[in-house]
């Protein structure tokens, strides 16, 4: 069986008498690009930072591709598969874009011709070669970020660590960043990214993790989550009575709730839990009543609704 990409076993961190990181148990499959969600101090950045051999565990063990991280050892092999970006990575702003990689290139021990060919391959993917000669305090802020992701991947790692990396970022650079994260995932990389930008999330990953208060309340494929957390809400306009609609809705069992919505003139979003057979027939039975409708449009929760769901459930 192929080996987990991350995984860890009774993770913990604690400060003083603070526990940052309580109890983790993490698995994060090859290939997947896995999403860290939570609130501020949730125990994200402290969880990232001991995956990328940063901050030392307490308690616990890590393992990265089936090798274990060997406490008060260098580890070279694993770090060796591990990119990192926190989110408060300083650049050099007096190098030039390719001297600025080339210096972090030479730390890695590539060489000539693999260390130009490597260059050339991240520039590209991060669509700053019209930049390459160009000295670092004249980029944007989005091409800032992205010469920090190329200098994370600069040594070709199997694992990318992504701490909140389009924090701050308009969302045009978001975009940009977005599409290269996508690149990485379809050559193979596993991703572990955090993010307060949900719909960022929603996506790019393959499954997500909630932590709340260090512990990790959550985790499971974006699917599965959907599929046991997500609800179904149809929103319903008609040039009719709001009554007649309310009274004709109230007749189907699967309608849950009916939420007036006064920022849309005679609209309605319902909430249904039932198939997508359940509400085409709630739609035909609507018009054979006669309802004069201008909008029958089904949607699904989306992650951010789940993410307040399941904190209403941990705090209730």
């Amino acid at each position: 069986m192929p080996q987990p990409a991350i995984l860890t076993r009774g993770l913990t961190k604690q400060f003083d008498r603070q526990l940052a990181v309580n109890d983790v148990d993490l698995q994060v499959e090859a290939g997947e690009v896995y999403g860290l969600i939570g609130p501020n101090g949730a125990g994200k950045t402290t969880l990232i930072r001991m995956l990328a051999t940063v901050e030392e565990p307490t308690v616990g063990e890590i393992y990265v591709n089936g090798e274990r991280l060997l406490r008060d050892q260098d580890n070279p092999k694993l770090k060796r598969q591990l990119g990192y970006l926190p989110d408060d990575f300083p650049l050099y702003d007096d190098l030039t874009v390719w001297d600025y990689l080339d210096y972090f290139a030479r730390l890695y021990c590539l060489r000539e011709p693999r260390r130009t060919q490597r260059l050339r391959e991240v520039l590209e993917l991060v669509q700053l070669e019209h930049k390459r000669n160009d000295p670092i305090t004249n980029l944007s802020r989005g091409m800032k970020q992205r010469l920090s992701l190329a200098r994370t991947i600069i040594h070709e790692p199997v694992v990318l660590l992504l701490d909140e990396p389009v924090s701050g970022l308009d969302p045009i650079a978001r975009i940009q960043f977005r599409d290269i994260i996508k690149i990485l995932r379809e050559a193979g990389m596993t991703v572990l990214i955090s993010s307060h930008i949900l719909s960022d999330l929603e996506e790019l990953c393959t499954s997500v993790g909630i932590m709340e208060m260090g512990f990790l309340v959550e985790s499971a494929s974006l699917e599965s989550l959907y599929r046991r957390l997500s609800g179904q809400q149809i929103m319903v306009s008609t040039l009719g009575s709001l009554d007649a609609l309310k009274a004709e809705l109230k007749n189907c069992p699967q309608v849950e709730g009916i939420e007036l919505l006064p920022e849309k003139h005679q609209s309605i979003r319902v909430h249904f839990s039932g198939s997508t057979e359940d509400s085409a027939n709630l739609l035909r039975s609507l018009i054979e009543a006669g309802i004069p409708l201008t909008e029958f449009h089904c949607t699904q929760e989306n992650l951010e609704t789940i993410f307040l769901k399941l904190g209403h459930q941990q705090t209730s």
